[in-house]
């Protein structure tokens, strides 16, 4: 799938990119897309699409997945930006909240669907090719045993532990204190751990 920026009716104008101390570039290139700059709007989606589908993808572990999550989260994007407010927030925030919500549906929606043993195994793989299987078969089970968390921990133990997240930028973006941040991720990692204790020395952990 084409990652691309979104349809525009009106001719392309070049739009007003302001420049101050703290000013938030994708902000600017959005209020830009509001005013018409398709140019922008291309700038933008080389920004922001390819760590929006590798957030995605971490999740899921599913690139088909990823990829519909990042198009939606995009064409969230799109819709919101003749009411964006630069300063209030910041581009890249939104996105992480939207990403998140958007894949841990999905997670959710597996729910019931998905048992941890079904998680398909990966093929006997030639040896030059066994620790990407064994990583692939690691993101596999962890995105099926995150389905299993409630939400809120989900999202919260995905940023930190995936997209390597500090707490103070967890809470932001999630809308919430920094001590909730760290009581779901401790939950959430303690969930995790019993959900996947039967699994330490297939998945490649026993040493651990």
């Amino acid at each position: 799938m084409t990652l691309s920026a979104p349809p525009y009716d009106r001719d392309t104008a070049a739009g007003r990119r302001e420049q101050s101390a703290g000013f938030d570039p994708d902000g600017a290139l959005l209020l830009a897309y509001a005013q018409g700059d398709m140019t922008a709007a291309r700038l933008l989606t080389d920004r922001l699409a390819p760590r929006a589908l590798a957030q995605a993808a971490r999740m899921l572990a599913d690139r088909s997945e990823a990829e519909d999550v990042t198009q939606e989260a995009l064409l969230r994007l799109w819709r919101v930006a003749p009411d964006w407010r630069q300063g209030e927030a910041r581009v890249t925030t939104w996105l992480y909240r939207v990403v998140a919500n958007l894949a841990t549906d999905r997670l959710r929606r597996r729910r019931g669907n998905l048992a941890l043993d079904q998680v398909a195994e990966p093929p006997d793989p030639a040896p030059s090719a066994a620790a990407r299987m064994q990583t692939e078969a690691r993101m596999a089970a962890l995105a099926a045993a995150l389905a299993q968390l409630p939400a809120r921990q989900a999202q919260a133990v995905a940023l930190r532990h995936l997209e390597g997240l500090g707490n103070p930028e967890i809470a932001a973006i999630m809308e919430i204190g920094v001590e909730a941040v760290e009581s779901l991720t401790a939950r959430g990692k303690r969930a995790l751990a019993a959900i996947l204790a039967g699994r330490k020395a297939e998945l490649g952990y026993d040493d651990d």
